[in-house]
């Protein structure tokens, strides 16, 4: 059996902190330098080799056969395809849409349909629909489908740098290759495959980095870095792979601190990895989001999330509806005010009045509601008025707006004034209420003065403008300023959002802008009324903003709107679940017979992989306080390399699984996978290294045909299970309900079955 040694083949800065052993100790293949490197004899000049790593090959092959054949079946629309094929339609058309995750990956599977002819005109209305003919099934999944495939080559040359024997490094393509979870996300158009390959691929480079020197050293780097860049362009959960590379270069530049070698040197080493590690990735996703956005110039339907500026930049958009929408906010002007950042709603009242009491004994002032409500309504009109002109009617030339005014704000549909008084409000009782106010003749006067602020204003005399300026309305009596608080009242409210006057008046939540504006023409108010009923609702000509405002501005709504995911979906499972396989996902369940396929893993692997992390842990524990004991356990080399395992693999296992535990959205059992490809890699060092101390041993040496015999065991049992359990994953099995009940190996598992006859 052959074996290789790797891990202490490290070059520019992390070297070995022992000598190596006598070559009876560790198995190697390398000629070992003075200075730590290991490098291969190579005669003097200048060579271009070309080596091709069948095993590597044999993988791949082997991976392809099983992900690529019939990617066709089932022609329904299953699981997450309903999202990302929509996305790829909306691409096609060229119709912005939002989303919470980065581009790329819907991206790559818009071009994979954009080269086999997709004209976009396919409805993903529901999980479960037929595919029509104009849909390139085929294509449109192939992209996760290769990914998949390499994902097993990459797995096993990334477990070549880590292991000490090449068989180990082959076990670990293997059991992703016989991984059902693996081969279900590769199937389909869905994005995990394409960002664990990116991941591993980046976590790859940089280890390849850290033992290399010279240009090779930055060539590597630079890949590990475009690769990082693209993981988390794919997904924000790649951000957790990023982190593991910065941890591992981060690490190299720690050990080199130890050397004896001038500081500036290892300064400007530093200083070059870093800035490697920040500009590529960070170019990746700009350049993705740039491609994203001139790819997406129409307007559409998910631009209400975006401010009323950047709608107005889309063709189409805020400008198609009216034309002529006057620029100036003037005395008697009719606006909706639009709540600026975050969460999309706009001022609004209605007349109901707030209760009495509220639940919890405190009073109200029993004043007409006033909220920042989700969609359009006419309730949402107001009218701008100066306190000491009776006429609502703009004047000519128009008596416009500027920073330091102080108006009104009347109630377009009930006529009555935006009001606040030192009455606590009815959410969140550290601010004050705002109301219309309703005159009932007792001591409470009505405070309903407002003094504008713009906050974008270029000069102290600027102009209220509608949609670009950005405005806080003060309250004259109070000081306080106009919030969107983001509580929702209860029923009494109609669940809508509270609106509060602050004391803290920069709070981002406290800026509006003038979205849909309008002059008023009558004097009369039922005339009002009726112009403000038939109104079209948004403005003028097309906003002109920079690449780079669109940019913040999308990167503000992601995170903005990342809670506003929904909930309660019945595959929802826990991150306490995962490790056990307690819940399984239901992708797609066929129309006409039993034929199903779920998001499952192989239990054997699984379980598996489960101890292994128990068993590195206990074995961290006892090497750790046995070394500090000065017991002498494993050869330094050897202990060295179980740590750089540690370090890669056992760390890579926690940093992608433990941030989920902190998370509240709906998580399912595929944000799982990026952990679990590391946890196969341990599972696969963990018997290295038993292979390992049974090999030095001398006397359990005679075991080591047994052990190798229960690894082949072992690895047949992963086989028959993955064969067992495919049926789930290509889903063109018609099972009967005896088939599906001996697949239920957990009741936990949720199977569904259509009763025949």
């Amino acid at each position: 059996m052959r074996s290789k040694r790797r891990a202490a083949n490290k070059g520019d800065g992390a070297p070995s902190d022992d000598k190596m052993e006598s070559s009876q100790d560790i198995p190697k293949t390398k000629e070992i330098k003075q200075d730590g490197d290991l490098r291969e004899k190579v005669p003097s000049g200048i060579y271009l080799r070309f080596e091709i790593n069948l095993v590597f090959v044999g993988l791949l092959v082997l991976a392809l056969s099983s992900r690529l054949p019939h990617l066709d079946e089932p022609r329904y629309v299953v699981f997450d395809e309903l999202h990302y094929g929509r996305y790829v339609s909306l691409y096609t058309k060229g119709v912005f849409f939002f989303d919470a995750h980065p581009p790329l990956g819907k991206q790559l599977l818009y071009l994979a349909g954009k080269v086999a002819g997709y004209d976009g005109n396919f409805t993903f209305d529901r999980i479960g629909t037929p595919y029509s003919d104009n849909v390139p099934v085929t294509a449109l999944r192939l992209v996760p489908a290769i990914a998949g495939s390499f994902l097993v080559a990459v797995t096993y040359q990334l477990m070549l740098e880590v292991s000490l024997y090449h068989w180990t490094a082959i076990l670990a393509g293997l059991l992703v290759l016989f991984e059902n979870c693996f081969l279900a996300q590769s199937r389909f158009m869905l994005l995990e495959s394409i960002q664990i390959l990116f991941g591993l691929c980046g976590i790859l480079c940089a280890i390849k980095s850290t033992r290399r020197n010279g240009l090779a050293s930055v060539v590597w780097l630079c890949t590990a870095a475009l690769s990082l860049g693209c993981c988390f362009s794919v997904k924000y959960s790649g951000l957790y792979s990023y982190l593991l590379a910065i941890f591992l270069v981060g690490r190299q530049i720690w050990l080199r601190i130890g050397r004896k070698e001038s500081g500036l040197r290892l300064a400007l080493s530093a200083l070059w990895r870093m800035l490697i590690l920040v500009a590529i990735p960070f170019s990746v996703y700009v350049g993705v989001f740039y491609a994203h956005l001139a790819m997406l110039p129409n307007a559409g339907p998910h631009d209400s999330v975006m401010t009323s500026a950047f709608q107005a930049s889309l063709k189409g958009g805020l400008a198609s509806i009216t034309r002529g929408q006057p620029l100036h906010v003037a005395h008697g002007s009719q606006i909706t005010l639009r709540h600026t950042h975050g969460r999309t709603c706009w001022l609004h009242s209605h007349a109901h009045v707030y209760p009495v009491r509220y639940d919890d004994g405190r009073g109200s002032s029993h004043q007409q509601q006033v909220t920042c409500y989700s969609f359009k309504d006419v309730n949402n009109w107001w009218i701008v008025k100066r306190p000491d002109q009776p006429s609502l009617a703009v004047s000519r030339p128009p008596d416009a707006i500027r920073h330091g005014d102080v108006v009104q704000l009347l109630h377009g549909i009930t006529s009555r004034a935006l009001n606040s008084h030192d009455v606590a409000a009815p959410a969140s009782p550290q601010s004050q209420e705002v109301s219309c106010y309703i005159d009932y003749n007792v001591s409470m006067s009505a405070q309903n003065l407002w003094r504008v602020d713009i906050v974008n204003r270029d000069s102290e005399d600027a102009t209220w403008d509608g949609i670009r300026s950005m405005v806080r309305l003060i309250h004259v009596d109070s000081g306080t300023a106009l919030r969107f608080s983001g509580r929702q009242l209860p029923a009494w409210g109609f669940h809508q959002h509270e609106v509060v006057a602050d004391k803290v008046l920069t709070h981002q939540d406290t800026v509006w802008n003038v979205e849909e504006h309008r002059y008023t023409k009558a004097e009369d108010r039922k005339e009002r009324e009726r112009e403000l009923v038939t109104a079209e609702m948004i403005p003028t000509t097309v906003t002109e903003l920079t690449f780079w405002e669109k940019f913040m501005e999308l990167q503000y709504k992601m995170v903005a709107h990342a809670p506003d995911a929904p909930t309660g979906h019945m595959f929802a499972s826990e991150p306490s679940e995962w490790p056990l396989l307690v819940r399984s996902i239901a992708y797609w369940l066929s129309p006409n017979s039993n034929a199903q396929i779920h998001l499952i893993g192989n239990l054997i692997t699984w379980y598996s992989g489960f101890i292994s992390v128990l068993v590195y842990g206990a074995a961290l524990a006892l090497y750790a306080v046995r070394q500090r004991r000065g017991c002498e356990d494993l050869p330094p080399s050897a202990l060295q390399n179980f740590y750089e395992a540690g370090y890669i693999l056992f760390l890579g296992y926690w940093i992608h699984y433990l941030p989920y535990f902190f998370m509240d959205r709906t998580l399912f059992l595929h944000h799982y996978l990026p952990a679990y490809i590391f946890k196969i890699l341990l599972l696969c060092y963990i018997i290295d290294h038993m292979y390992f101390i049974i090999q030095s041993r001398e006397r359990i040496r005679p075991m080591t045909n047994v052990f190798i015999l229960c690894i082949v065991v072992w690895l047949a049992y992963v086989v028959i299970t993955f064969k067992k359990f495919s049926v789930l994953n290509y889903g063109n099995v018609d099972l009967t309900e005896h088939d599906l009940l001996s697949l239920r190996w957990k009741d936990t598992w949720d199977f569904i079955l259509h009763k025949k006859g």
